[in-house]
């Protein structure tokens, strides 16, 4: 199993709920008052049989008018033709918004060749529009272009990916554990979305049921460092990727 994280940089939003580029080197904080900030981490992962990628980004151009996700995978050596899995935790436009790319004005979908698995309440809320944590034009864009398929609950998609329905930061989200080739990773998507939430308890207003969070938080924490699952961390400031030990009730997260 080969994992690359395709960093996308950092992010400030406030309560218009847009994305805007933060750079520490040259921004400063006060100039963005009451604004949360985030980094943004999609991932790639290479098993015996697929091109997987986990969530998608905010679909964003660099200077060259190429999405940055395409971009990335290209820098780890591969084509974004190849990907033949997408793994949508949800839909939030943070997590989806990689999912189509702006060609000559229209939308079209990033993976056309790939799978897409999202849980199928979720899409039916996304569909819905009536959230703007959701953008409805990307579902759309991507309705009867690629192949959709839709899951309920908790299962095995197949031999070596399981999915759990988890319904803390958002009431549809899911996770998903990896197998392959004696190897495995757990990806939490916004259940376990940074090393630091591990560390300390709390219970955050952006969760759909922040005490369930949390709780989750912890336990798939456990579960990590019991069975030495590696951890991809969606909204990592620095360790999008690493290996959890846990001792005398507190957690620590190296680099895997």
């Amino acid at each position: 199993m080969k994992i690359h994280a395709l960093c996308e940089g950092s992010y400030s939003v406030d309560a218009t709920k847009k994305f805007i580029p933060f750079n520490p080197e040259i921004d400063n904080y006060r100039d963005r008052p009451a604004s949360l900030f985030i980094h943004v981490n999609p991932f790639l992962v290479e098993t015996a049989d697929e091109l997987i990628v986990l969530d998608t980004g905010l679909g964003y151009k660099d200077t060259r008018d190429e999405l940055n996700i395409h971009q990335h995978i290209m820098n780890a050596g591969y084509n974004p033709d190849e990907v033949t899995l997408v793994l949508m935790t949800h839909l939030h436009y943070d997590h989806s918004g990689g999912l189509v790319v702006e060609r000559n004005g229209k939308l079209q979908p990033s993976f056309p060749k790939a799978r897409h698995v999202i849980q199928k309440q979720e899409w039916e809320t996304a569909m819905a529009g009536k959230s703007s944590s959701y953008h409805k034009e990307i579902f759309e864009a991507l309705n009867g272009k690629v192949e959709l398929e839709f899951v309920e609950g908790t299962g095995m998609l197949q031999p070596g990916i399981r999915y759990e329905l988890s319904g803390g930061h958002s009431p549809f989200h899911q996770v998903f554990w990896l197998e392959s080739e004696g190897e495995k990773c757990f990806f939490g998507g916004d259940e376990l979305p940074e090393p630091e939430q591990l560390i300390r308890k709390f219970i955050a207003k952006y969760d759909y049921d922040g005490r369930k969070a949390m709780q989750l938080r912890e336990e798939y924490g456990k579960i990590a460092a019991e069975e030495g699952w590696t951890c991809l961390f969606y909204h990592a400031k620095s360790l999008p990727v690493g290996k959890v030990s846990y001792f005398d009730d507190h957690f620590k997260v190296d680099p895997a």
